[in-house]
């Protein structure tokens, strides 16, 4: 075998993203939830930037869509290099990103407000000042569903032998609560010392006594008929049955209907529960209708706070003099930010240490591109939400059945950008609206044409058939050949299969379980 070496050249294109320019775009990606995470991270860091004082009355205004100008100040060539960003390029890989230009600075120090001398030297000092007081009082994270339940254990007055086994029990759960885990699967994964003293019998001792004693009432069923079961139990015991609502004898008849027929409950055959029981048509639906009030993921009540709720990016309102609908951002809880002049002029001060001028420039080149990109995110979403307001009328007049297909590149063509920037600015963000709160991805969908030959969008089709399952007669629903005829006599003409689709996706279930008797 012979080896050689040898010299080649290749002419080919590659591109590179600078890492101010992924920044930039995770920061258009983020939702607003996770922006201002963000920008409290980069307060802590960098004493460059900090809160801007404004007035109280001036911040309570809602910025229009076509006022974009707001405290942040961008120059002209700032603006050219996140419009590279769309084509994905890196003009100039070998540029300093420490860089902080003199026309930004002559541009800060123009401004009024300059701050003295000994805050800026304080700061770089690590003196507290009101940027780390605005942060003092982040909520801590809540503790997870396996420390709650272990710290109830800790306080079960219960033998020590059992009380390491339910340590492991606790520890196999799910986020429901559910144990799906075998005994054998759990003993597998202790020492051998202790599966030699532990058995089967034991390890459901213990079981149970974390079935009784934790709450909420449920926790550690292996199914959902044990959830039930354990939930009705301790209704019982708790002698609730006494209040409205939890009458003792709904509650037998529910825990029988349960224990003897879950299986009929589910394939809502009540006709056959009643034969076999000798219950009452009303008196099963009773125990039902209390089934229903119980928790089938009992578990998520001690984790109800963990998940936040949605907060709208941008609220959509309706002006009635101009008969047109406008957005503006819901950025009130994030917080105005500049950049400490002081800093800007010692960054070209002579007299100050190199290595101090070096570290000043750094931070003021982060906190500059940072500004920037926030409001490139500013801009990009209200041009992103003009063209909705103005594609999507009708949705907002009609509802979501009036809903138009709307390919991500027809709006990336409207405002001369890249579709991945358009993607990116409705990734993981949702509007308030006259109709509710609504994910902002939702308005690209395909389509189809009616018969009348308009288009409709998919999500349209699926709120017609979630509008006439709504109203069928529950005693007879429709089942999915007749869904396709209503939807037939409204113009709407798709297959079978496509309608039990959609009915999935709509978390609808079928006609024989939807039935009421």
């Amino acid at each position: 075998m012979r080896f050689e070496a040898s010299q080649q050249m290749k002419l080919g294109q590659q591109m590179k993203l600078a890492p101010r320019m992924i920044q930039s775009m995770e920061i258009l990606q983020m939702p607003l939830t996770e922006l201002a995470e963000r920008i409290e991270q980069e307060l802590e860091s960098n004493p460059t930037l900090e809160l801007l004082e404004i007035d109280p009355e001036e911040n309570d205004q809602p910025r229009e869509s076509t006022d974009v100008d707001g405290e942040i100040v961008i120059d002209e060539s700032a603006r050219d290099d996140f419009a590279r960003l769309d084509d994905f390029e890196q003009t100039n890989p070998d540029a300093s990103e420490n860089e902080f230009s003199s026309s930004r600075l002559d541009e800060l120090e123009r401004l009024d407000g300059f701050h003295q001398p000994d805050r800026a030297l304080s700061r770089l000092a690590g003196e507290r000042d009101a940027k780390s007081e605005a942060m003092a009082a982040t909520p801590a994270r809540s503790a997870s569903l396996t420390d709650q339940l272990l710290a109830q254990w800790n306080l079960v007055e219960v033998s020590e032998d059992l009380r390491p086994l339910g340590e492991w029990i606790i520890r196999h759960l799910d986020d429901d609560g559910y144990l799906r885990s075998s005994f054998a699967e759990i003993a597998d994964k202790t020492p051998e010392s202790f599966r030699e003293k532990y058995s089967d019998a034991d390890w459901e001792l213990a079981l149970q006594a974390v079935q009784l004693f934790l709450e909420p009432a449920g926790v550690a069923a292996r199914d959902a008929r044990e959830c039930l079961l354990l939930q009705l139990d301790a209704l019982i015991e708790a002698d609730e049955g006494d209040s409205p609502g939890f009458d003792p004898g709904i509650v037998a008849i529910a825990r029988r209907i349960v224990s003897e027929h879950f299986d009929d409950i589910m394939a809502n055959r009540l006709p056959r529960i009643a034969e076999r029981t000798g219950l009452e048509l009303d008196e099963i639906k009773s125990g039902l209708d209390l089934l229903r009030r119980l928790s089938l993921a009992p578990a998520r009540r001690l984790l109800e706070n963990a998940e936040p709720p949605i907060t709208p990016d941008a609220i959509v309102e309706y002006d009635e003099d101009s008969d047109r609908y406008f957005a503006y951002l819901n950025d009130w809880r994030i917080p105005n930010l500049q950049i400490n002049r002081e800093y800007a002029r010692m960054s070209r001060d002579r007299t100050v240490p190199k290595r101090d001028r070096d570290f000043i420039k750094t931070n003021l080149s982060n906190a500059q591109w940072l500004l920037e990109a926030i409001e490139q995110r500013r801009s990009t979403l209200l041009r992103v939400i003009d063209v909705i307001l103005d594609e999507q009328r009708d949705f907002f007049d009609f509802g979501p059945e009036a809903l138009k297909p709307l390919p991500m590149t027809q709006v990336a063509e409207q405002l001369g950008v890249h579709v991945a920037t358009v993607s990116r600015a409705v990734a993981d963000k949702y509007i308030q609206t006259p109709r509710g709160i609504v994910p902002l991805r939702g308005f690209f969908t395909g389509g189809l044409q009616t018969d009348t030959g308009e288009e409709m969008s998919y999500d349209a089709v699926k709120a017609a058939l979630r509008e006439i399952i709504d109203n069928e007669d529950k005693s007879k629903p429709l089942s999915d050949e007749a869904l396709v005829k209503e939807l037939k006599a409204r113009g709407i003409e798709i297959a079978r299969r496509t309608v039990a689709k959609y009915r999935d996706q709509l978390s609808i279930p079928t006609a024989r379980l939807r039935k009421q008797y």
